[in-house]
């Protein structure tokens, strides 16, 4: 998938966790007294799960580096992928 694609729908389902159902629940819950610690444990929800989602996607799309390898095991994977006798 496209990453704008993937930063969207991700981003939709956390703003509807976040920003709809706080709603949503404000008509349902409307006699509870502990209303407000639901609409407020869903925000913290949803931001603290889209902050831990965007950071961890965004570090993979373009790492700063790549992976640390030595001599003898550069050697070892050009000797065994690209000279294989059995092709």
């Amino acid at each position: 998938m496209e990453t704008g694609l993937v930063i969207g729908i991700v981003t939709a389902f956390w703003f509807f966790v976040g920003a709809v159902l706080p709603i949503i629940l404000q008509f349902f819950l409307w006699r509870s007294p502990n209303k407000g610690i639901y609409q407020i444990m869903l925000i913290l929800t949803a931001v603290c799960c889209y902050i831990f989602w965007l950071t961890a996607y965004l570090c993979q799309l373009n790492p700063l580096f790549g992976p640390q390898l030595s001599v003898d095991m550069i050697r070892f994977m050009q000797q065994e992928w690209w000279n294989d006798q059995s092709v």
